[in-house]
């Protein structure tokens, strides 16, 4: 969606708009395997009629693409009129990519005579970042576009049809090294490795939140630092809601998979782990959606099984003879996982979630920083902010030193980096060290390596709805052992960091969100 808004901003930053009479899209490699079961054909829709992903409203979405499909035209902006068939004018390059990056996209418009007036290709590196080629640096490190104002270090060059792809202008280079300067001079405390950081924290004697803080305040003020940061909160916190509230019963899709989040929530709110005997009486339950419980056990006669009365006799005393399913007793993993369902089958829906770090990975962070707040905050105010922050820290880690694409990284780039996040925010929490907090992170991860991303039918449900579950809960055990210690461990998160950007590059590209792998191949559609 932000690629599509960039490069309309673009159009009519170079007065062009109005000339345009006809688009093509294409979308190559992983955005056109998974592309559809991830929604990015409407989001990039979305955002060539000029809408971000922070304002549009997800509930009119797909009405609007509808539209679109039965009158044959898009409106650029939300001011130009074109004619546009998405079915022929928007291509899915499933076995092409383009070369700087596997999430590559490409727009191209035309005027009345059929001839070209710009074109650009964009490529989308995890967590909503956009960049293109001349605003890509080396190994992981991006200028990438922090608003789409043209005035800002965040405007894209689309490249006019008089203007050769490739020459760059006097004014393209100021404008690339200006935008590479203010990289650089924006961190009033810089720290490139985990290390850096840890070190920078004791020098100064700041926690890593503080650090974080400081660094943002170069970009805007007091005020506005944390106003933001509440408002990614309030977001993260009403897609919890919505996901436990929902009164969909499927998710979009051929797998027909049923929604988990507002039958699990109903069942912790209405004390549903009670002592067996009233569990008995309280009757069946509504079959519309599984609530996973067993049946009760009944014993086959003795002439129907293979067991002989001396392997029965053997058994006696042995092991306790159950008639039926226990239900635990563990509400921070009920809780912990309810949140990150509910905020996953919200993505899988269409609704709007943050990407932190990336969609497919967005109900960790938020699960975590929920139950912490439930359950063990005392000042929710203060915590928010420190949580976001260093989570934040250990996020930008990861995105110098390897990356936060699926298509990159796979799994681990996104559930992995997400769990890293939220053990380290957690410890920081809980009052740890920052290096306490830089050991949770490394556990988080060192766990998560090699995972692989491989969504069956290239919809973000299976298995990445439950994957979130488990990345928040192995993040508060990661916590949990990073806390019981003083700092001090074998395995730093610089090096888990480079191990999974070396893991991510020798992953075949079956198993890095293309769903041409593992169980997307292995688990039947229909």
């Amino acid at each position: 969606m932000r690629a599509g808004q960039i490069f309309v901003q673009d159009l009519i930053d170079h007065g062009i708009l109005n000339k345009v009479s006809s688009i093509k899209v294409d979308l190559y490699g992983s955005l056109a395997l998974t592309g559809i079961g991830h929604g990015t054909p409407n989001a990039t829709l979305m955002g060539l009629e000029g809408e971000l992903p922070e304002t549009v409203p997800t509930e009119t979405i797909i009405s609007r693409v509808e539209a679109m499909h039965q009158s044959s035209t898009i409106t650029l902006n939300g001011t130009h009129r074109i004619r546009f068939n998405p079915d022929k004018d928007m291509a899915l390059h499933y076995y092409e990519s383009l070369p700087q990056h596997p999430n590559g996209m490409r727009f191209t418009v035309f005027d009345a005579n059929g001839d070209m007036l710009a074109t650009n290709e964009y490529f989308s590196i995890g967590g909503g970042f956009v960049v293109n080629e001349r605003t890509q640096l080396a190994h992981g490190e991006n200028v990438y576009y922090r608003t789409t104002k043209p005035d800002s270090p965040a405007a894209g060059d689309t490249t006019p049809a008089d203007k050769s792809s490739g020459s760059t202008s006097a004014t393209e280079t100021a404008q690339m090294d200006e935008r590479t300067q203010q990289d650089l001079v924006t961190a009033s405390l810089p720290f490139r490795t985990g290390n850096d950081l840890v070190q920078l924290c004791n020098h100064e004697s700041l926690s890593i939140a503080e650090v974080v803080f400081l660094n943002e305040l170069q970009w805007r003020s007091r005020e506005e630092v944390i106003s933001a940061a509440y408002r990614i909160w309030n977001v993260m916190d009403d897609s919890i809601k919505r996901g436990c509230l929902s009164t969909s019963v499927k998710l979009p899709g051929r797998l027909n998979v049923n929604r988990r989040a507002p039958r699990l929530y109903q069942n912790l709110m209405r004390g549903f782990y009670s002592p067996p005997d009233q569990d008995m009486l309280s009757g069946p339950h509504n079959s519309a959606i599984s609530d996973g419980t067993a049946a009760p056990f009944t014993r086959p006669s003795i002439l129907e099984t293979s067991l002989t009365m001396m392997q029965r006799n053997e058994l006696n005393g042995v092991f306790r003879k159950k008639q039926r399913s226990r239900r635990p007793h563990l509400p921070h993993l009920d809780y912990l996982s309810v949140y990150a369902i509910a905020v996953n089958e919200e993505n899988a829906a269409g609704g709007r979630v943050v990407t932190a770090p990336t969609n497919g990975a967005a109900g960790v962070i938020p699960a975590v920083l929920k139950y912490y707040l439930e359950f063990l905050s005392e000042d929710p105010s203060r915590d928010i902010l420190e949580f976001l922050f260093t989570a934040s820290a250990i996020g930008m880690l990861y995105k110098r030193g390897a990356s936060i694409s699926a298509a990159e990284m796979g799994c681990q780039g996104e559930v992995g980096v997400a769990c890293s996040m939220s053990a380290a925010a957690f410890t920081a929490v809980m009052g740890g060290t920052p290096a306490q907090v830089e050991n949770a992170a490394e556990i988080g991860m060192e766990h998560n390596l090699g995972l692989t991303c491989d969504p069956v039918d290239g919809l973000v449900q299976i298995p990445c709805i439950e994957r979130n579950a488990l990345g928040a809960v192995k993040a508060v055990t990661a916590a949990q052992l990073a806390l019981q210690g003083d700092g001090s461990h074998r395995v730093s998160l610089d090096q888990v960091i480079e191990t999974m950007r070396q893991t991510g590059q020798d992953m075949m590209s079956k198993y890095k969100e293309t769903s041409q792998g593992g169980l997307a191949v292995n688990v039947p559609v229909c």
